[in-house]
């Protein structure tokens, strides 16, 4: 596992092109910070991330962090990998200490880190909402007002926040996560829309289903959508980053049950789009209707 040196670099308007255009030492490599970088689609982006030459702060809250920084670190790019809790203020507050201790800008920014909770609102534990709601909406914020704005200072830099096509609609049996991506997709568009000529472009990523351990761990493996076809994350997170790169203000993945359900929210009435998304997320055994 190796690490980044510290180090002046020069002001890039397009970091990417840079990274791409780097040789390698001694000149210094842009950096990029991506959370929730142990598996799935953080995993990829990183991955995706030092294959176009950027060297790479990864954090996430499991020791399979590690075995992915080794494997991270084989491509040539310098790896920090940092343990954190961004549930946390103080997890937030370490990824940032250990971003500063590189002694470089952030070229990029993946704000990726996320959990869920499935089941009916009235009978999940109320701490498990309030843990899904710290890591996607808390955390999020929590990081993004303390790296963003010296890549606004800079004027230069790309961020990138993991949403997710539940963001378009009211979603039952996981309505806390629904709900934080919905937060999440809002407020992306919006800091885009503010950073307007900054230099500092801001993309929000609305997967779909996808391949992770995103439903196992949120305990809806037995439910339609956990049990469905799911995207592939090298896929989504290669899409990702050309739409980074692009500077594009949203990128909705190019599977067929993504675009599915981007369509479904842009047309039905909303309250077809709660039943229809109902369905797919209700557990096996519950016979509760949906009010459509």
């Amino acid at each position: 596992m190796s690490e980044t040196t510290p180090g002046a670099a020069t002001d890039v308007t397009d970091p990417v092109a840079s990274a791409r255009a780097t040789a390698g030492p001694p000149a210094v490599r842009p950096l990029a910070v991506v959370t929730g970088a142990s598996s799935g689609i953080g995993l990829e982006l990183a991955r995706r991330f030092a294959e176009e030459g950027f060297d790479l702060v990864v954090a996430a809250d499991e020791a399979e962090l590690a075995v992915a920084a080794d494997a991270l670190g084989a491509s040539g790019a310098a790896v920090r990998p940092v343990r954190v809790d961004l549930a946390t203020a103080e997890g937030v507050d370490a990824l940032v200490a250990e971003v500063r201790a590189t002694g470089r800008p952030v070229d990029a920014l993946a704000l990726n880190a996320g959990t869920g909770r499935g089941g009916a609102f009235v009978e999940t534990p109320l701490e498990g909402d309030l843990a899904v709601i710290a890591l996607d909406v808390v955390g999020t914020v929590r990081l993004a007002k303390a790296l963003v704005p010296e890549m606004v200072g800079r004027g230069a830099g790309r961020v990138l926040v993991t949403a997710s096509t539940a963001a378009l609609v009211p979603g039952p049996w996981y309505a806390t996560y629904a709900a934080s991506k919905a937060f999440v997709h809002s407020f992306a568009q919006a800091l885009r829309h503010e950073l307007s000529g900054t230099g500092v472009t801001v993309t929000s990523l609305l997967p779909g289903p996808t391949d992770t351990r995103f439903f196992e761990r949120a305990g809806m493996e037995d439910t339609p959508v956990g049990r469905g076809p799911q995207d592939d994350p090298a896929d989504v997170a290669d899409q990702a980053f050309e739409g980074l790169v692009a500077g594009k203000a949203e990128v909705v993945v190019r599977s067929f049950q993504a675009r599915l359900q981007a369509v479904a929210a842009a047309v039905l009435p909303d309250r077809a789009k709660v039943a229809v998304h109902g369905a797919s997320t209700r557990p096996a055994g519950d016979d509760g209707a949906v009010d459509a």
